[in-house]
């Protein structure tokens, strides 16, 4: 009992003569032992790693989730070391959705035979959110949060030691100050000199070797930098295949829906402009999107044999093509991109397709996919 109430009088004095240091340096009233530069350096470039890890983390956390209370229960589930149970995808829900209202209103009407092949779609997109949002949470966020819960708990740790460790040194050299400055008036102040010269000693040992300790785990911070690359080019990875399924599953969708016999009967289409007309040079989308296919005859007439197809009196322009696209019959001209070809329109023709030909190759082509030259 004597002894536990000896080490909290003992405990409570180190602490009240850090604060009095401590209090005197903000005043001036006192000296601070200074780090170097090299040390200052890496304790600044420790907290900006740390403060940008922790923004990246959590704005890649809304990226992926961008549900506040779905982000609060993965957290507490997290905290209490359970898995986090599987939720549906904004995606999933609408193909659900979408296949119950083709149920209820007619699968094989036009519209439900639409919603049918969305619905798929939708399923096949929700599906591949799931798998990127799995992989960028194993490749990049738990490596994020490891660092942020791991290291930079020990670092911070061994930090407030070392400036411990600072004010007990700078406290020591106070006392052996202000017993050298007593020695000076009277004599028996000699055994006060010797012992707080020793104090001195042990309290700068105590603090060399704590810097020590606390240099090499900021010096650590450059093998983090190393870790959390890596981790941004799995990030990166994992994004690009996700959005390389999204524009696969809706393109090979959209070729779908343009095969759909009668899907927009009774719509009047406009007759496409001149080639030669004062329409933008440039037609470009950021991602392409494939028309709805339509017959180059009007309705009623047969359709015409692309062999017998001529160029319009008003002229055929020059186009390149923006992104490669795949023929889906024998109608339509397969396109490299950045080749040129020439196109043209034909009355009567849907306004988002175009006569393209290259040599003796001919065949109908997505406007979306070309920028028309001047």
């Amino acid at each position: 009992m004597d002894f536990n109430m000896k080490k909290l009088a003992s405990d409570a004095g180190i602490f009240f003569t850090r604060a009095v240091q401590f209090t005197e340096e903000k005043f001036g009233q006192a000296e601070k032992t200074e780090l170097d530069a090299h040390f200052e350096n890496l304790l600044a470039r420790a907290d900006s790693t740390k403060n940008w890890t922790e923004k990246i983390l959590r704005q890649t956390e809304v990226l992926l989730q961008p549900n506040p209370s779905a982000r609060v229960e993965e957290f507490l589930y997290e905290k209490l070391d359970r898995k986090v149970p599987s939720r549906v995808t904004n995606g999933e829900l609408l193909a659900q959705y979408m296949a119950e209202a083709a149920s209820e209103l007619g699968p094989t009407t036009p519209y439900g035979k639409t919603l049918i092949k969305v619905s798929e779609a939708e399923k096949r997109l929700g599906a591949a959110e799931r798998d990127f949002i799995h992989t960028a949470s194993v490749s990049f966020l738990t490596p994020l949060r490891n660092f942020l819960e791991g290291d930079w708990k020990t670092i911070s740790k061994e930090r407030r030691l070392l400036q411990n460790r600072r004010l007990d040194l700078d406290a020591c050299k106070a006392r052996l100050k202000r017993a050298k400055a007593a020695e000076a008036k009277a004599t028996l102040w000699n055994d006060e000199v010797d012992k707080a010269e020793q104090e001195l000693r042990v309290a700068q040992t105590e603090f060399d070797r704590q810097a020590e300790v606390t240099r090499l785990l900021l010096e650590g911070i450059s093998s983090t930098h190393v870790n959390h690359l890596r981790c941004l080019h799995e990030f990166v990875k994992s994004q690009t295949t996700y959005y390389a399924q999204c524009y696969r599953h809706m393109l090979d969708l959209q070729k779908q829906l343009g095969r759909f016999p009668g899907t927009f009967v009774g719509t009047t289409e406009p007759a496409s402009p001149p080639l030669s007309s004062t329409s933008p040079t440039t037609t470009a989308a950021t991602m392409p999107v494939v028309p709805s296919v339509a017959s180059l005859a009007p309705p009623g007439e047969a359709s015409l044999c692309l062999e017998e197809v001529a160029p319009p009196a008003s002229g055929t322009r020059k186009a390149r093509v923006l992104y490669d696209y795949e023929a889906a019959d024998s109608s339509e001209l397969a396109l490299l991109a950045d080749e040129l070809i020439t196109v043209y329109s034909l009355p009567g023709m849907d306004p988002d397709w175009l006569i393209g030909e290259r040599g003796n190759k001919k065949g109908k082509v997505p406007v979306t996919y070309l920028e028309l030259l001047s």
